[in-house]
């Protein structure tokens, strides 16, 4: 997710190792405590395919020790642990956070709200678990990239050590950037088989696992970046991935790519639609994504926007790109021919 989102452009990257800051262990819990160290999210050579996952997403420590978790890709994300009482906090937007973010090395405890702020390219951010207890781990970027903590009382034994999660972090990742891979062959596949204007914007993919948790594998691209039309016709450009949302933007990046800019109509299917007249315009497709999963007590969700339809008037070269994630390399160009 690129740093500006949302009206709100987060700081720069934090370099380096962060210096943890000093807690007071309480009565009976250790001061130099170990250490778990874990990865939050991986990606390939190219940035393109992303894994939206903390790496692992389960984890058992002792009461007083401490989990640090390093940001290792360039789209950013969040450590972010809620409050679970007196009532579950409701999940605040990125920008609102717990409010703000809360110093490296805090303590969580179900009362607190612990949040790290947007993250990425190798920054660190340190929580300390002073009390026993299972704790849920999100991020805010991401809505279904989860996890837990499990904090065990120092009687009882830990059923993994640092080895084990560097093993599964390095297994995890392998294979959801493998399966990344996939994915953007599949998402070639379906936009070649139904019409030389179609794009798929993105694609991605959800798995479930054992300790609640959820990983995200995605592809940050415009599979078939290249479009090559003529003078009257429409290229539609379609999500084909849960979650992750991807604009479609010509001209200048807007400072909220969210809502769809201005001319921006919407067809009998829902689909929106924008007609273009020179490659200088400035067109924002807004956010382009699947309407969340369904869930028992809740109302149903509205139908979602998926697709947008530019309708192409003068010949020239269009460039454009995703407005969450160009810096990733998320860009196309439609060439239109008289």
């Amino acid at each position: 997710m690129k740093r500006l989102l949302l009206s709100v452009r987060f700081p720069a990257v934090f370099c380096g190792i962060v210096v943890m800051a000093t807690l007071t262990a309480p009565p009976g819990v250790p001061e130099a405590a170990a250490q778990v160290q874990v990865t939050a999210g991986a990606q390939s050579g190219d940035k393109g395919n992303q894994a939206l996952a903390f790496l692992p997403n389960e984890l058992w420590i002792h009461v007083g020790e401490s989990v640090t978790w390093t940001f290792a890709t360039d789209e950013v994300h969040t450590v972010t642990f809620l409050r679970t009482v007196p009532a579950p906090q409701i999940r605040p937007p990125i920008a609102a956070g717990c409010p703000g973010t809360t110093p490296d090395g805090s303590p969580e405890t179900s009362a607190s709200c612990i949040n790290s702020g947007a993250l990425a390219s190798g920054a660190t951010y340190t929580v300390q678990f002073p009390t026993a207890g299972n704790f849920k781990l999100v991020c805010l970027v991401h809505l279904a990239m989860t996890g837990v903590v499990h904090v065990l009382n120092l009687s009882e034994t830990l059923p993994h050590d640092q080895s084990f999660y560097d093993h599964q972090a390095k297994r995890d990742s392998d294979e959801l950037l493998a399966d990344g891979r996939r994915l953007e062959g599949r998402g070639i596949e379906t936009a070649e088989r139904t019409s030389e204007n179609e794009v798929a914007a993105g694609i991605s993919e959800i798995v479930a696992t054992t300790g609640g948790g959820v990983h995200i594998e995605t592809v940050m691209r415009f599979l078939r970046d290249k479009t090559v039309v003529h003078v009257g016709d429409t290229v539609e450009w379609t999500n084909l991935g849960p979650l992750v949302p991807h604009t479609v933007t010509f001209g200048i990046e807007p400072a909220d790519p969210m809502p769809p800019s201005a001319g921006v109509t919407v067809d009998s299917d829902g689909t929106r639609h924008a007609v273009i007249g020179s490659p200088t315009d400035n067109v924002n497709s807004g956010f382009l994504v699947a309407a969340p999963q369904e869930r028992v007590g809740f109302p149903q969700s509205p139908q979602a926007v998926t697709r947008f339809r530019v309708t192409f008037t003068s010949p020239g070269t269009y460039n454009y790109i995703c407005a969450l994630h160009d810096d990733l390399g998320m860009t196309g160009k439609v060439i239109v021919l008289p």
